[in-house]
């Protein structure tokens, strides 16, 4: 039987560790960002998939802003958490993760559109999030693959053309408000996870084409462009990029003869010139909203001065990664302007950008490659192997990824070169489901 004294006694060490908790907590959040930063572990968490140009710009940032913070962290270390578009990222960071400045994100430009035009799924306010800037100004296109009847948008209001969406975001926004506005013949067929991946499904002859933004379609498939194997017809963007000097915008098709009857000029530009706000956002980055005022004020400005780097800005070129930096500031008021905007016209475009059409499941195929190991990098991040003749490589997760040898679960980094290995993946440098080796 438990006395009353004991009880008494417990009750009050409950107490006491509570407010040694509450002491320390409290102690943390009032540490100068030096302090704070000082040797700490961050987390960068980005809401796609790896091998993205989310996932690189991600990555590029958790390699370089450490050096420009107060008190050098040791390590920021990335975490993928992709899902619905990047909302799955963003709640996270906005309601579950540390509000002290360790855990940044690095979503997806559509998250404050996805939350302002009412989608179901987020549980934040876009105007709350602590926005550190962006490291581009982006410019979409629409695009389709050399053998598809559709090569123009007068094409498109004539013809069907199957395009390829991960869900809430640019893929399903665009084809759709291009549909519902100007009468374009554009099918999705959703549900994959990433623009990478809807390429590898182009390539499969499994759809025809897709909305993103340029810079992702020329560094992640450059022979594209040199083969003349895509057909870029439509600019989506405010102006015009210096890549694509004779690539129509999409307001050159909004006059009174193409669009739907329903609409007026003006409507429809005011539509796409809300929604093309977006792309001024390029590739952002937050903290949550309850961080400290200075510890926002420290990565901000880290921000700033990161991306005049020359070390930074040598590496974001060897990885092909066009650099136009968007300050936090500057994203804020992108973000209030379209709150501003009159509710029915908010209501009329949430309405607008969603996709009307039979709802197809597009399927994610895997490859198998074998063949013998020719090295491995970073303990194991990285395995290249020959495979027809080429070296090919797959980033394996620690997490993510199965990793066999000779029947039997291991770490990544007992795969060693000279073993033959097969790789399960969406495609050459893409993170593996599965590596199977035997020695």
């Amino acid at each position: 039987m438990i006395s009353k004294k004991m009880t008494i006694s417990r009750g009050l060490a409950g107490l006491l560790g509570v407010a040694v908790v509450a002491t320390t907590t409290m102690a943390a959040m009032a540490a100068s960002p030096a302090e704070f930063y000082k040797g700490r572990k961050l987390q960068m968490i980005v809401g796609s998939d790896p091998g993205g140009g989310y996932d690189t710009y991600g990555r590029l940032v958790a390699r370089h802003i450490g050096r420009f913070l107060p008190g050098k962290p040791s390590r920021i270390i990335v975490k993928n958490m992709p899902g619905a578009a990047s909302i799955v990222s963003v709640n996270y960071v906005y309601n579950v993760a540390p509000q002290d400045g360790s855990v940044m994100g690095a979503p997806q430009r559509s998250i404050p559109f996805a939350q302002i035009l009412g989608k179901k799924g987020p549980r934040y306010l876009s105007s709350k999030i602590n926005w550190l800037g962006s490291l581009n100004n982006e410019a979409g296109v629409v695009y389709t693959w050399h053998k598809a009847k559709v090569k123009t948008m007068q094409d498109a209001f004539k013809h069907v053309a199957i395009f390829g969406a991960v869900g809430p975001n640019d893929t399903e926004y665009y084809p759709s408000l291009l549909n519902n506005t100007m009468g374009a013949k554009f099918k999705l067929v959703m549900g994959y996870s990433s623009s990478t991946t809807i390429r590898l499904a182009m390539e499969r002859g499994e759809v025809e084409g897709q909305t993103q933004s340029w810079s992702s379609l020329r560094n992640g498939n450059p022979e594209w462009i040199s083969g003349n194997k895509v057909n870029v017809f439509v600019q989506l963007s405010l102006k015009k990029h210096p890549d694509l000097p004779n690539v129509p915008l999409v307001f050159d098709f909004i006059t009174k003869e193409q669009i739907l009857p329903q609409f007026t000029v003006d409507e429809v530009k005011t539509y796409w010139r809300l929604m093309l706000t977006e792309k001024a956002m390029g590739r952002p980055f937050m903290l949550g909203p309850k961080v400290p005022a200075d510890r926002v004020a420290a990565m901000r400005k880290a921000f700033t001065a990161m991306v005049s780097e020359k070390k930074f800005l040598a590496e974001a070129k060897k990885r092909r990664r066009e650099i136009v930096f968007v300050s936090g500031g500057e994203i804020q008021k992108m973000i209030g302007s379209m709150a501003a905007a009159p509710k029915k016209t908010i209501e009329n475009l949430a309405s607008l950008i969603r996709y009307k059409g039979p709802i197809k499941r597009g399927k994610e195929a895997l490859a198998r490659h074998s063949g013998k190991v020719t090295k491995t990098k970073k303990g194991g991040r990285r395995i290249y192997l020959m495979f027809k003749g080429k070296e090919v490589k797959a980033k394996v997760s620690g997490s993510r990824t199965k990793v066999m040898l000779n029947g039997k679960k291991v770490k990544r980094k007992k795969i060693k070169a000279g073993m033959t290995c097969t790789f399960v993946y969406p495609g050459a440098g893409q993170e593996a489901k599965e590596v199977n080796c035997k020695k």
